[in-house]
C-alpha cells in the first residue's frame, strides 16, 4: 500500500502524483483551481468528464481543467500505473471566475468563502441566507455551477486543508481539529473518499526533493 501511490510536492503551485499498480478509483470531484496533466504508463484507466467516459491507455495523455467535475475508474477492476500533475492556474483562468457567471455572482463569492474558510462550520441555512436564496435552489444552482453540492464542496476543501495540514507534519489529532473535521474518525472517512488513503497512508507517501 505505502509504495502504490506516492506525492511529490515541487512547490506550492506544482504537485506530482504517480500510482503504480494501483486500482483506486475516485468519486465525482473536482480540483479546485488546479490543471491535471496526465500520462498512463500502463494498463488502462477511465477518466469520467462531465458524464462523458473516455479510457485511456498506455502511453495516452489526458487533461482535466480547472473545477471541471470528474471521476477515476479502473477498467475491468485491473491496475494501473499513471502519472498526474497538478498545476495551480491563476484564478480568473478558472472556470468558477466571476465573467462565467455573471448572473450568480454571490455563488462565486460563497465558493470563495468555502475554499478560504472551509473549517469554518456554515450550514446550508445560511449559506441560503447569505446568497439570498433557498436552500433548495442554492443547493441546485451551485451543483450545477460546480458540479458538487455546497457540503459536497465544503468536505472536499476541507480534505485539501487537511492534506497541506499533514504535509507541514502536523499530528493527525492536530489536523482534524485545525481542518474542521468533527472527530479522527470523519477525517479518515473522508480523507480516504477524497484523496483514496487514509491520512497517516498519506503522510507516509509524501516524497520531498532530498529523496
Amino acid at each position: 500500500m505505502a509504495n502504490e501511490i506516492s506525492y511529490h510536492k515541487k512547490n506550492d503551485e506544482i504537485e506530482c502524483v504517480h500510482y503504480k499498480n494501483s486500482t483506486k478509483c475516485y468519486a465525482p470531484h473536482t480540483h479546485t483551481g488546479h490543471l491535471v496533466l496526465g500520462y498512463v504508463e500502463e494498463g488502462e484507466v477511465c477518466i469520467i468528464m462531465n458524464g462523458k467516459e473516455k479510457v485511456y491507455g498506455a502511453g495516452e495523455q489526458f487533461k482535466i481543467l480547472p473545477d471541471v467535475l470528474h471521476e477515476i475508474r479502473t477498467v475491468d477492476g485491473k491496475p494501473y500505473s499513471m502519472a498526474v500533475t497538478c498545476i495551480l492556474f491563476p484564478a480568473t483562468s478558472s472556470a468558477a471566475s466571476p465573467e462565467n457567471f455573471p448572473g450568480d455572482v454571490k455563488l462565486v463569492e460563497l465558493k470563495s468563502s468555502i475554499l478560504d474558510k472551509p473549517e469554518n462550520m456554515y450550514l446550508i441555512e445560511e449559506m441560503a441566507a447569505d446568497s439570498n436564496t433557498s436552500p433548495f435552489h442554492l443547493i441546485r444552482k451551485f451543483k450545477k455551477a460546480f458540479g458538487l453540492t455546497p457540503h459536497q464542496f465544503q468536505i472536499q476543501c476541507k480534505v485539501r486543508k487537511a492534506q497541506k495540514l499533514l504535509e507541514e507534519e502536523k499530528s493527525v489529532c492536530q489536523v482534524t481539529y485545525d481542518a474542521g473535521f468533527c472527530d479522527q474518525s470523519h477525517l479518515d472517512r473522508c480523507f480516504q473518499k477524497v484523496v483514496g488513503l487514509t491520512p497517516k497512508e498519506y503522510r507516509a507517501s509524501l516524497k520531498t526533493d532530498k529523496e
